[in-house]
């Protein structure tokens, strides 16, 4: 759902950048499941939390200043499936496309979606075939049609791009 990008205030908050449509998601939970670059997930009570711009702030369990909130930066953040509000009609998770195959509008196979990675202005689907890896936006219109029924996206990039 996000990455600490660092600590915020006075009294120990968090700075979130979340993944997605937007912030106000995350700051509606009261519990996250946070976990460092090489670490496992631990599950963190929030305490209090509000969308701030484009990012959200918040209070979490252990946090009394900018030194202790300061060991969370880099840290990702998540949630249960089961917090968050079915997709509306049209949408999917971004999580869902992990493991879908990918064919070009020509019909070349492109490979399975082994991630999501977000680097700023639109994910990118990290498409991965015969050991080799490869971005692709994860934005109209390259990204043609999704069919999670049958497992495929179709997408306007060739394999030679």
């Amino acid at each position: 759902m996000g990455r600490v990008v660092g600590p915020w205030g006075v009294r120990g908050w968090i700075k979130v950048a979340p993944w997605g449509a937007g912030p106000a998601g995350l700051a509606a939970q009261r519990s996250w499941w946070m976990r460092p670059t090489d670490g496992e997930w631990r599950n963190w009570a929030v305490t209090e939390a509000k969308v701030h711009g484009n990012a959200v702030v918040a209070a979490v369990g252990g946090c009394v200043d900018p030194e202790s909130a300061a060991r969370f930066k880099g840290w990702e953040i998540a949630v249960p499936r089961s917090a968050l509000p079915p997709p509306e009609r049209g949408e999917v998770y971004l999580d869902d496309l992990v493991g879908l195959d990918v064919m070009s509008v020509t019909g070349a196979d492109l490979g399975r979606v082994g991630a999501i990675d977000e680097f700023g202005a639109h994910p990118l689907l990290r498409v991965e075939k015969d050991g080799a890896k490869r971005l692709i936006p994860c934005v109209a219109p390259i990204l043609r049609s999704i069919d999670l029924e049958a497992g495929r996206i179709e997408v306007d990039w060739e394999p030679d791009y």
